[in-house]
């Protein structure tokens, strides 16, 4: 299984020394309680660090400093308690390159009336702070998350506990390699691009490895590994032999165990967390990869097909947000178009990532009418119900588009019996009609990531990150 390394988030607060040391021994006191509350509420799904109260445009450069350079920061998160003069952060907030978030808080919920005076007003000034920090965040166009409200509202942990997974995805983002075996199916478009401008943008390192790698490794494979994980399935999944002999099912399963192996072991060795094939490049081999890449999503590795790989590596980054609970590689195939019932039917020719699952799956070889091989062995499942959004990057040749399109995902309610592969369906906001027709015009792919366990909120965080173009489609 995929994991991501040990993570925190510093706590910066801001404040100035004008107002004597026994001020700043309360901003201090305040900070680490609210800091020892939100690290016990259970509700985060990263530690917060106290790093300063800071009072001077060296403390704060010095932090930011540290900041980019401690593998384990994952982001920075400011609070001004006080007061703090804007012009201390601009050279340490120009040099931060970790994700930044400005908690607009403050220590006591309610105004004291009946003991209010001008030392608290003083000592709790948030709603000042917040602005003159605020305006040189905007000035210097940090794109910065401003979370608002009280800090023990569970509204206002969920939204930091959404920005942590954000920031964290985005960090993970310059680790992300993806394999290419083969190139791109021939002849399509979306599913090519510039792989040097996404290293610049994304810090995706994306390699070609020719179907003559892989075929290698899978002859290093040995049968006992082959037979151990064949019997792992067994306990795990439905073994439906349906009309083929049993011996021929056997042993179509186990050469998609074998290619399985091979590539897990191809992607450990070289650190690669995502990968493509294609079926028209498949030499050497007696199958196209299916339940193979199936079982490899489960663990955590982003896929696409047909040498997508700019798909394949949003894969694994909305994965890392979505701790890789019901999300995954998914094409639109195919309408309902009767009045009333208007959907999108979601699959693929084998590869359906079985995190969506809401079905035990099941095993099965069925004959697969492309790429002239052997017929593969699938996971077959019904997707889920539930909110989500599907998400598709296009590269337009002098910038790269992110949609988001907010949708309601459903299992099928109708048996398929001739249809050999899982499927998910959804209803695109704000409508059927409006939602396609706005994801056609914006030139949206045919190869998504959809996802019920990431919040569009969180997708437009990650796009700001990136400083990249997106279309929100919702209602």
């Amino acid at each position: 299984m995929l994991k991501v390394s040990e993570k925190e988030f510093w706590f910066v607060v801001g404040s100035q020394g004008l107002y004597g040391q026994d001020v700043l021994d309360v901003v201090k006191s305040d900070a680490e309680k609210i800091i020892e509350n939100l690290n016990a509420s259970g509700s985060l799904p990263y530690k917060i660090i106290f790093k300063e109260v800071a009072t001077t445009a060296e403390v704060i450069t010095q932090i930011m400093k540290e900041a980019n350079f401690e593998d384990k920061v994952a982001g920075v998160i400011t609070w001004m308690h006080t007061f703090s003069p804007a012009k201390n952060w601009i050279r340490g907030t120009k040099l931060l390159q970790k994700p930044l978030l400005h908690l607009a808080t403050q220590f006591g919920e309610n105004i004291p009336w009946s003991t209010i005076d001008m030392d608290y007003m003083n000592t709790n000034q948030s709603a000042h702070g917040d602005r003159e920090y605020g305006f040189i965040n905007a000035r210097l166009q940090k794109h910065n998350k401003i979370v608002v409200g009280y800090w023990k509202d569970e509204k206002v942990q969920s939204q930091i506990a959404d920005w942590m997974d954000v920031a964290v995805a985005y960090g993970e983002s310059f680790n992300i390699k993806v394999a290419r075996f083969g190139d791109n199916m021939r002849n399509v478009a979306v599913t090519d691009g510039d792989k040097v401008e996404a290293q610049i943008k994304f810090g995706w390192t994306v390699d070609y490895f020719g179907i003559g790698d892989l075929v290698a490794e899978m002859k290093e494979v040995t049968d006992a590994e082959i037979n151990a994980t064949y019997k792992e399935c067994e306990g795990m999944y439905d073994m439906v032999v349906g009309d083929n002999d049993p011996a021929f099912f056997e042993d179509h399963v186990k050469e998609q165990i074998r290619i399985e192996i091979a590539l897990r072991k191809f992607m450990e060795r070289g650190g690669y967390t995502a990968f493509t094939s294609n079926f028209e490049d498949l030499w050497g081999m007696k199958q196209l990869p299916g339940m193979a890449v199936q079982r490899l999503n489960a663990e955590g590795y982003g896929f696409a097909g047909e040498g997508d790989w700019k798909t394949a590596a949003i894969d694994r980054l909305i994965k890392i947000m979505a701790h890789n609970k019901l999300t995954g590689f998914m094409e639109d195939y195919t309408y309902d178009l009767r009045a009333g019932h208007e959907e999108i039917l979601g699959s693929h020719m084998l590869e359906v990532d079985p995190t969506l699952a809401s079905t035990k799956p099941r095993v099965e070889v069925h004959p697969l009418g492309i790429g002239d091989r052997e017929d593969p062995a699938r996971l077959i499942f019904d997707g889920s119900d539930g909110h989500g959004v599907v998400i598709s990057m296009s590269d337009f040749g002098t910038e790269y588009k992110l949609l988001i399109n907010s949708v309601d995902g459903s299992k099928p309610e109708v048996e398929a019996p001739h249809l050999p592969v899982a499927r998910q369906l959804w209803v695109p906001e704000p409508g059927f009609h409006e939602g396609i027709h706005s994801w056609i015009e914006n030139g949206g792919g045919h190869h998504t990531v959809i996802s019920m366990n990431v919040k569009e909120q969180q997708v437009v965080d990650l796009a700001k990150m990136f400083d990249v173009e997106y279309v929100e489609i919702k209602k």
